[in-house]
């Protein structure tokens, strides 16, 4: 059955996982943080976009909770403390040499396809929307831990374990058509509080070496006193 057969909901549901995974690749090239963390937004938006359908499509009230929750904290609160924290290093307009940009964007296409050589074996008996949904999740999972290995800013690093929140986020939204109510609560307040930590984090970090460039930590030695 071609994508033109497939109802409204299925549709819309492999765009927004084929956008998903596009955000996720492009945060691996983004060399300015502050297009990173934009990206970091739209991304959250788009798994926004994803929840509020779920809710309607499959009449479950309590996912346009999850959608509101995803929208304040993942398009709104996170986005806006990492900004903040880099206009205040001054690091907005510093462009960030990555190690072989060229292996890194080709190491995140190979992780894409990878997902869906181990996954099809697998859910290929079920719904295109189940196969592609899953495959896309683990490639966002790969793909936000290789962006906190190639990349050298606190804040990338932030960025990349949010977004492997993100692909656990869609991948349990859309293969389970919606979390228990106190699941989902309990991830949001887990991504809060990660949140709240990664500020404090951020703060040590700023009054010690004066940068977030996570490489300047193993300059660090003890001075006798």
């Amino acid at each position: 059955m071609t994508i033109e057969q497939q109802d409204f909901y299925t549709q819309t549901i492999l765009s927004l996982a084929a956008l998903v995974g596009l955000t996720s690749f492009l945060m691996l090239g983004q060399g300015r943080l502050l297009r990173l963390i934009f990206v970091f937004a739209v991304q959250g938006l788009l798994l926004t976009l994803t929840t509020a359908l779920a809710a309607y499509s499959l009449n479950n009230p309590h996912l346009y909770i999850s959608a509101v929750l995803n929208l304040v904290l993942k398009v709104i609160f996170i986005p806006w403390m990492l900004r903040r924290e880099v206009i205040q290093m001054n690091t907005h307009r510093d462009i960030e040499a990555l190690n072989n940009n060229t292996m890194v964007m080709l190491g995140g296409a190979s992780l894409m396809v990878f997902s869906y050589y181990v996954l099809h074996p697998i859910v290929q008996t079920t719904s295109p929307v189940m196969l592609n949904a899953l495959a896309l999740s683990l490639s966002v999972v790969l793909l936000g831990m290789l962006l906190m290995i190639s990349h050298r800013q606190a804040v990338a690093h932030v960025v990349g374990f949010m977004s492997i929140e993100n692909g656990l986020f869609f991948a349990a939204i859309v293969a389970t058509k919606g979390m228990p109510m106190v699941v989902e609560l309990g991830v949001a307040f887990d991504v809060l509080v990660a949140a709240v930590l990664f500020g404090i984090f951020f703060f040590h970090i700023r009054t010690s070496i004066d940068s977030l460039d996570v490489d300047l930590l193993n300059k660090l030695h003890e001075v006798d006193k």
